[in-house]
C-alpha cells in the first residue's frame, strides 16, 4: 500500500504499463507526473486519470536532461519504464532502442542522484538471453547471442540499464530498485510492436489467421498487469529492496502454440492458426528465447508478490479491452 499524497514520477507513462501504474497511484490518493513523448504510448492511456487535479502529464522526451531534472526535483519517487520496446520495434529501429534504453536511464539516474531519489528501473526477462537455468533466477548468469544479431540489442540495453542503477547504488548510495518484468499482459496493450496475446486476440477478433513466429514450441510465462504494478509499488517502497533485482512475473508456462489454440477457444474463433518463420516475420537469422520463466521466490519472501489472475483471467480481459475497441 502507497502512503498517500506521495508525489510520483513516471516516466514513460502514457504507456500500457506506465498508465495503469498512474490509476492505481492516484486511486490510493497519491500525486502522480508523467513524463512521455508519446511516440509508442497515447494520451488514450491516460484518460481516466487525465483531468485529475492530482494528475500531471509532461510531453517530452526522456533524454531531455533538463526536463527530466526538473520534475525529479519535484518527485518522492521516480518510477523509471520510458524505453524503446517490443521485438519489432527492437529488429526495425536499433539505432533507437540502445540510444533511449542506455542514455534515458542514465539521465534519470543522473537527475535522482542530485536529489537522492528513490528510482525504479524497469528491466526484462529478455536479459536472461539463452540460459537454460530454468526457472530464471536473479543471481543466475545471463546468455546473451552475438552483437550481429540485432535482436540482443534490447536485452543489451536494458542489461547496462541494470548495471548503471546498481552501480550509483553501489557508489552513490542512490536508492534504486530494479524489476525485471516478464510478459506482462492486460487491456490496454498494443500488439503494434509484437506483442503476442493482443495480437493473437485481435486476429482471431476479425477472423483472420493468428499467427505463430518459429515452431511455437518455445514457452512463456504471462502475468496481470495489475499483479505487476502492484508489486512495482510495493518494492518501492520496500527499504530493504534497495540495491537488488526482482524478477516480476506469472508461473503458468505455455508454448505459444498452446496460447493460440486458447485465444482461439476464448473467442469462439473460426480463425486458422499459421506458422511463419521468424525469418519471414523479423529478420533473417532471428533467434529466440525458447523458454521464459521466472522464479520469483524473492519478490514473494520480501513483498509477498504472488499474481492473483490465470491465464485464462488475462486473455478474457484482454478480449473484452478489444471488443470494446471494436464497438
Amino acid at each position: 500500500m502507497t502512503t498517500p499524497d506521495m508525489h510520483w514520477l513516471i516516466t514513460g507513462g502514457s504507456g500500457f504499463i506506465g498508465s495503469h501504474l498512474s490509476e492505481a497511484l492516484i486511486d490510493r490518493g497519491n500525486r502522480v507526473t508523467v513524463i512521455d513523448d508519446l511516440s509508442t504510448g497515447s494520451v488514450r492511456n491516460l484518460t481516466a486519470v487525465r483531468s485529475h487535479p492530482k494528475f500531471r502529464l509532461v510531453v517530452d522526451s526522456v533524454v531531455n536532461a533538463r526536463a527530466v531534472n526538473e520534475l525529479v526535483d519535484e518527485a518522492d519517487i521516480v518510477v523509471h519504464l520510458a524505453a524503446a520496446v517490443g521485438v519489432k520495434l527492437i529488429v526495425e529501429s536499433p539505432v533507437r532502442t540502445i540510444e533511449v534504453n542506455v542514455h534515458g536511464t542514465e539521465v534519470v539516474l543522473n537527475a535522482a542522484a542530485k536529489k537522492g531519489r528513490r528510482v525504479v528501473i524497469a528491466s526484462t526477462s529478455e536479459v536472461y538471453g539463452k540460459s537454460q537455468q530454468i526457472p530464471f533466477g536473479e543471481d543466475h548468469d545471463l546468455v546473451l547471442g552475438p552483437s550481429t544479431k540485432g535482436r540482443w540489442s534490447y536485452a543489451a540495453s536494458k542489461l547496462i540499464d541494470e548495471f548503471l542503477a546498481l552501480a550509483y547504488w553501489k557508489e552513490r548510495k542512490l536508492p534504486t530498485t530494479v524489476v525485471r518484468f516478464f510478459n506482462t499482459v492486460g487491456p490496454r496493450q498494443t500488439g503494434r510492436y509484437g506483442m503476442v496475446i493482443p495480437t493473437f486476440v485481435q486476429q482471431a477478433l476479425s477472423g483472420q489467421p493468428i499467427t505463430v513466429y518459429g515452431t511455437g514450441e518455445q514457452s512463456r510465462c504471462f502475468c496481470h498487469v495489475t499483479d505487476v504494478i502492484k508489486g512495482v509499488q510495493d518494492l518501492a517502497l520496500e527499504d530493504r529492496a534497495i540495491g537488488e533485482v526482482f524478477n516480476l512475473g506469472g508461473a503458468e508456462e505455455i508454448s505459444v502454440l498452446a496460447l493460440a489454440e486458447r485465444v482461439k477457444l476464448l473467442t469462439a474463433s473460426q480463425s486458422t492458426i499459421r506458422r511463419l518463420s521468424y525469418d519471414e516475420a523479423y529478420e533473417q537469422g532471428f533467434e529466440d528465447m525458447m523458454r521464459r520463466v521466472p522464479d520469483t521466490t524473492k519478490a514473494n519472501r520480501l513483498v509477498g508478490f504472488q499474481p492473483r489472475h490465470t491465464l485464462d483471467d488475462i486473455i478474457r480481459d484482454v478480449i473484452a479491452f478489444e471488443s470494446r475497441s471494436e464497438s
